[in-house]
C-alpha cells in the first residue's frame, strides 16, 4: 500500500505556455542581451525539451462533470407528476444560477455543472402544456379528462404513474398517441424546436456545454421490451439537430425496438453529416432485457449485425442513477462486499413484472461486460464495450443529488418531511412497493475533455474516456499497460506518463509481450468539499480457455495502516458519521491515492476487462441530511449512512 502527493496539475486544467524562448524580448542599449546570437540560439533551443514542463501537452488535464439525463416539464411524466420548469430553467440552474423550484423552494447546486443534457422524452413533446390548459381537443377524451380532473386535484402523481403503465401496456388514449408519437404535429415539432434554441442559448464554449438532446423511451411492455430507454446526444448544433425529428416508439410513426434507433441514427449522420450517440440508461428495471443474450423482439440470439450496430452507437451505459445503482448485484458477485449498493431489485419500470434472480445477469454492467467477452468469441465483435457515466433521471429540471441538497426524481419528492416514508410506486395486485427512501442521490457524468465544448466532450464520450460517480467530484484516473514501474506512482504528474506508456480508461490493450502481465497506473484526489477515501479498487472479469466466465475484486491502495486479514478482504475504514447531527469529519480516509499495480493472475491466452472503483468513507445519507432538518425519526430499514464511489470506464486485454 502506498499513498503520495501527485502535483494537481496533472488532473487540474493550467494554462498552456507559448514555447518562445524567454530571450526574444528587444534588447535595450544598457544591457548586453543584444550580444545573444538569436538565430545560433533558435538551432539550439529545438533539440532540447522545454524548460516549461506544459509545453505542447495534448491530453486533457481535468475531469468535466455534467448529467446527461435532466427532463423538465417537457416531458409528460414529469409534467403529471408537478414539475413546471422547463429546459430554460434546467440550464440555468445546471449553469450554477439559483431558482425556484417547482415546490416553491429555492435552491442550487454547490457548484456549477461543466455541462448538461436536457433529455425530455420523445414520447409526449408539446402534450403536457395543452393538458395543463385544459386543451378541448384533449379533454374531449374521457381518459385523458380523467387525468386532468385529477391534477387539478393535487393527484399529479398518481396520473404520472399511470401515464407509464399506459405506455407500457400499449394503452394510451388515441390522442395522446396521435398528438404525442406523431413529430409532424405542429405542437410536437414547436416543443422540439424550444428544446434545441434552449440549448442553443445556454451553450457557452469553454464555460458551460449544453447538448441537444432527448430520451428515446421503449417502454412497451405489450411488445415484451420492458425498459430500453437511452438518451440520444448530439455533437451537432442546432442548425443540423432541427433538421430530423426525434424518434418516437409508438408505430406507424416511431419504434420501440433498439435496431431502429441504431437505424434512425444511421440515416439521420448520413442526411446531416452529423454526430450523435446514444447511453443507454441503468438496466436494472428492464428485468433481464436491456443486456440481451436473447432479444426481445425476435425470440433469438443476438447476431453480429446486432453487436456491430451496438457497438457502434451505444459507447457508453449509465451505471448509476436516481432508480439505483446499476454497477453489480449481490446476487451475481456474493463475494464483493460493496456490491449491495443501494439495490432497486423490486420489479420492471412500472412494478407491473416483479424481479426475477434469473434476470439480473442481463441488467448490471459488469455481468454485461463479461459476457461480451463470450459474445465476442462467437460474433467477432463485442456488443456491450460500453464506458461509464453516471446521471441523475431527474423529473424536476434539477440536477441536484448531491446528499444534502437532494431534489429527488420527481416534483413531489422534492424536500418535503414526508417524502421519505410516502410510498413513491406501488403494485397491490403483486404486493410490490418502493418506498420514497429508496431513491437515491445519484449521479454525474465525469469526462476526460481537452476543453469545456460539444465537440470535445462528445469526441470523449467517443473513445469512452469517461467515469461515473454517485455525486462527488472526485478526480479519478487509470491507465493501463504493460510497462509501468512502481516508481511512476512518484511522478507529480501521473498524467504524463500514464499517456506515454499506457492507454486511458476505455482503452484497448492486446498482445501481451512475451513474460509480461499488464500493469495498472491508479490515481484519485478526494472532491475539495467533499469526503476522504476509502480505497481504489480494480475489478476484473475475465473469460477462460473453457470459456467460463469469472471476475475478482482487488483492493490496490487504501487509506490508513489497515492489513488484509486472512480471508484476503480489507478492514473497513471506520466510520465518523454523526447520524443524529447529519455531519462527518475527515480524520479518516486519504485525501490522495495512487499506486502501480500488476495483475497477479494474468494469463495471455485469456480475453480480460479492468475497471477502477473508488470508495469514499462513510457520509451521512440524504435521510440523514431530511431527518435533521424536518426532525424526523426515521423507521430502523431507513439507511442514514452512504459510501459513495465513481466507476470508471474499462480498460479491455484481447490476446
Amino acid at each position: 500500500m502506498k499513498q503520495l502527493h501527485f502535483m494537481k496539475a496533472a488532473i487540474i486544467s493550467a494554462a498552456i505556455l507559448v514555447t518562445l524562448p524567454v530571450f526574444a524580448a528587444a534588447p535595450t542599449a544598457d544591457s548586453d542581451i543584444g550580444n545573444i546570437d538569436m538565430q545560433a540560439l533558435a538551432k539550439i533551443l529545438p533539440s532540447k525539451a522545454p524548460y516549461s514542463p506544459y509545453a505542447g501537452r495534448n491530453y486533457p488535464t481535468r475531469p468535466l462533470f455534467g448529467d446527461t439525463h435532466t427532463h423538465t416539464s417537457y416531458s409528460l411524466d414529469a409534467g403529471a407528476a408537478g414539475a413546471r420548469l422547463g429546459p430554460v430553467e434546467a440550464l440555468r440552474f445546471g449553469r450554477g444560477e439559483e431558482v425556484t423550484a417547482s415546490s416553491g423552494q429555492r435552491v442550487k447546486l454547490s457548484r456549477p455543472l461543466d455541462f448538461m443534457v436536457v433529455a425530455d422524452h420523445s414520447d409526449g413533446f408539446g402534450l403536457f402544456p395543452r393538458l395543463a390548459s385544459g386543451d378541448p381537443e384533449l379533454l374531449a377524451d374521457p381518459q385523458i379528462r380523467k387525468w386532468y380532473d385529477m391534477m387539478q386535484a393535487g393527484k399529479g402523481m398518481e396520473v404520472a404513474y399511470e401515464i407509464v403503465q399506459g405506455q407500457s401496456s400499449g394503452n394510451l388514449p388515441k390522442p395522446f398517441v396521435v398528438e404525442g408519437f406523431d413529430s409532424s404535429r405542429p405542437g410536437y415539432r414547436s416543443a422540439w424546436n424550444e428544446v434545441i434554441k434552449a440549448a442553443e442559448e445556454a451553450n457557452d464554449p469553454g464555460r458551460f456545454t449544453a447538448f441537444i438532446g432527448w430520451e428515446w423511451t421503449s417502454n412497451f411492455g405489450g411488445d415484451g421490451t420492458g425498459n430500453l430507454h437511452r438518451n440520444v446526444i448530439y455533437r451537432d448544433n442546432g442548425d443540423k439537430a432541427s433538421q430530423v425529428d426525434p424518434l418516437t416508439t409508438a408505430k406507424p410513426w416511431g419504434s420501440p425496438d433498439p435496431r431502429d434507433l441504431w437505424k434512425w441514427m444511421a440515416a439521420y449522420e448520413e442526411k446531416t453529416h452529423g454526430q450523435i450517440l446514444a447511453i443507454a440508461h441503468n438496466g436494472n428495471l428492464s428485468n433481464g432485457r436491456m443486456f440481451p443474450i436473447i432479444e426481445s423482439f425476435t425470440g433469438k440470439r443476438i447476431d453480429r449485425e446486432y453487436a456491430e450496430s451496438r457497438a457502434r452507437w451505444e459507447p457508453l451505459i449509465e451505471a448509476t442513477q436516481i432508480k439505483g445503482d446499476g454497477e453489480a448485484h449481490p446476487f451475481l458477485s456474493p463475494n464483493d462486499e460493496f456490491a449491495n449498493y443501494e439495490t432497486w431489485d423490486t420489479g420492471n419500470l412500472d412494478i407491473s413484472e416483479a424481479k426475477k434472480p434469473e434476470m439480473l445477469e442481463f441488467e448490471y454492467a459488469r455481468s454485461a461486460l463479461k459476457n461480451g467477452l463470450k459474445m465476442e468469441a462467437e460474433l467477432g465483435i463485442n456488443p456491450y464495450k460500453f464506458g461509464m457515466v453516471g446521471s441523475t433521471d431527474a423529473h424536476t429540471a434539477l440536477a441536484a443529488i448531491e446528499e444534502d441538497n437532494f431534489f429527488g426524481k420527481i416534483s413531489t419528492a422534492e424536500p418535503n418531511e414526508g417524502r421519505a416514508t410516502h410510498t413513491f410506486m406501488e403494485n397491490p395486485k403483486l404486493n410490490l412497493k418502493i418506498m420514497g427512501w429508496e431513491q437515491t442521490a445519484s449521479g454525474y457524468a465525469a469526462v476526460w475533455a481537452t476543453e469545456n465544448t460539444r465537440e470535445a466532450i462528445f469526441d470523449a464520450m467517443e473513445r469512452r474516456e469517461t467515469y461515473a460517480t454517485t455525486g462527488p467530484r472526485m478526480f479519478v484516473r487509470f491507465f493501463g499497460g504493460w510497462d509501468f514501474e512502481e516508481q511512476d506512482a512518484n511522478n507529480r504528474m501521473p498524467a504524463n506518463v500514464g499517456y506515454a506508456k499506457g492507454v486511458p480508461m476505455g482503452g484497448d490493450l492486446s498482445n501481451a509481450p512475451k513474460g509480461k502481465a499488464p500493469t495498472f497506473l491508479v490515481a484519485a484526489l478526494k472532491d475539495p468539499i467533499g469526503a476522504n477515501l476509502d480505497r481504489y479498487q480494480i475489478v476484473k472479469g475475465w473469460m477462460d480457455v473453457k470459456g467460463e466466465l469469472h471476475e475478482k475484486v482487488y483492493d490496490v491502495v487504501w487509506s490508513g495502516d489497515r492489513k488484509p486479514g486472512k480471508d484476503g478482504k480489507l478492514p473497513p475504514v471506520g466510520n465518523t458519521v454523526d447520524v443524529k447531527e447529519a455531519t462527518w469529519t475527515n480524520t479518516i480516509g486519504a485525501t490522495e491515492l495512487i499506486k502501480v499495480w500488476k495483475d497477479p493472475d494474468f494469463a495471455p491466452e485469456q480475453k480480460a476487462f479492468y475497471y477502477g472503483r473508488v470508495i469514499e468513507i462513510p457520509t451521512p445519507r440524504w435521510t440523514a441530511y431530511d431527518a435533521k432538518y424536518f426532525g424526523l425519526q426515521l423507521p430502523p430499514e431507513v439507511p442514514m449512512t452512504t459510501q459513495e464511489r465513481a466507476y470508471t470506464s474499462p480498460i479491455w486485454y484481447t490476446p
